[in-house]
């Protein structure tokens, strides 16, 4: 059984109503227990565990701490192209914005490394638009070759692609990929991706399994905040990573948490989380779950990015841009979306220092080991 198969179980306002319902007693029992359940996690992320949230943010803090010590990784996104085929009501790529397009060449790839190697990161994520015509398996491979020598860690956030596919890539050198569900509202899920192979909501629910028979060392799960109703969304995200953790038991799983921001498009919410509640939410999957890395990105404030590893946050981004050639050329400005803390790394380095954390700019594997 797939995921796909496994989703049609739930019902969205029935796991909307259950969550909403929770009690004090509810909330107290998930903190007690020594293993959580997916019931559990509905009340850590319900409205009646507000109340606890800094019992929640301690017991967040200690079992991260147990885990993974006071360190923090830090990795940089790398965009190279923002050609994208998908229609998406959110995105500053989307193919109805108005926007010059840009795929970068090899020489302008490895501009990019230089600068990014020049800030001491060892671990990139590659990003680009979904355009599977310019920015296909053929361009990932390339790319992959050409910024290997540099870097221990490549991990990608492109369109899903098929299992045969993903396959090529980790031969490559691929370590891990990042694939979004955006939202797990089947429904609604169509009207925020009108148009293109991402309108296609069963194939990209797929993505995970195709990369678990694939063997990828690590994926990331995660869903747009702000799309639906946010603690709903969580928990279906939720129960996909309890999913594929029994299933796919070799690979690592990481959690993000994007907000939506500002982007060239523009972007309505339908559910607005204050940083209360996404303080909540990372202690509720750290509380839930005590493998899973949990990354933050720029999207971020300054202040909120220094204190979140205190609460769960084990892996986190600076100095990013998200346009394609953004690094080596500033003036560029072809983002995806509109950066928030944008602090270069040094500085934000000496931020997380004096919270009394180390950065590390190398794999968790390795990096625990030592």
């Amino acid at each position: 059984m797939n995921f796909k198969n496994k989703i049609k179980s739930l019902d969205w306002e029935s796991v909307e109503k259950s969550i909403y319902s929770k009690t004090s007693e509810d909330v107290e029992h998930a903190l007690k227990e020594n293993k959580r359940s997916l019931e559990d996690f509905k009340a850590l992320i319900s409205p009646a565990a507000e109340p606890y949230l800094e019992e929640m943010a301690q017991l967040s803090n200690r079992l991260t701490q147990e885990r993974f010590g006071k360190t923090v990784q830090f990795y940089i996104p790398l965009y190279l192209s923002n050609e994208c085929q998908n229609i998406c009501t959110y995105c500053g790529f989307s193919l109805d914005i108005k926007i010059a397009r840009k795929t970068l060449t090899d020489e302008e790839i490895l501009e990019e490394v230089k600068v990014i190697k020049s800030y001491g990161y060892d671990h990139v994520l590659i990003v680009t638009g979904e355009a599977n015509k310019t920015v296909g398996v053929d361009y990932f491979k390339n790319a992959v070759r050409l910024i290997k020598p540099y870097f221990s860690n490549i991990a990608i956030e492109v369109q899903p692609l098929d299992e045969e596919e993903y396959r090529d890539l980790i031969e490559e050198g691929i370590n891990a990929v990042l694939v979004y569900q955006e939202t797990y509202h089947k429904e609604n899920y169509k009207i925020h991706h009108p148009k293109g192979k991402k309108s296609n909501f069963e194939y990209r629910l797929d993505t995970h399994d195709r990369l678990g028979r694939a063997e990828i060392h690590k994926m990331g799960l995660g869903v747009l905040i702000g799309l639906e109703d946010w603690r709903t969304d969580s928990f279906y995200c939720a129960t996909h990573l309890d999913y594929l953790e029994k299933k796919y038991w070799k690979t690592k799983y990481a959690i993000s948490f994007p907000r939506l921001r500002p982007c060239a498009g523009g972007a309505e919410l339908k559910s607005v989380m204050t940083d209360k509640e996404l303080i909540q939410l990372i202690c509720a999957y750290r509380i839930f779950n005590q493998e899973i890395e949990l990354s933050m990105s720029t999207r971020e404030s300054k202040s909120f990015r220094e204190n979140c590893v205190k609460f769960g946050i084990t892996s986190i981004s600076a100095d990013a841009k998200t346009d394609p050639g953004g690094y080596a050329n500033p003036k560029v400005n072809l983002e995806q979306f509109e950066i928030n803390d944008k602090r270069p790394t040094s500085e934000f380095i000496k931020a997380i220092e004096a919270q009394g954390y180390e950065p590390v700019f190398k794999d968790w594997d390795q990096s625990l080991q030592e």
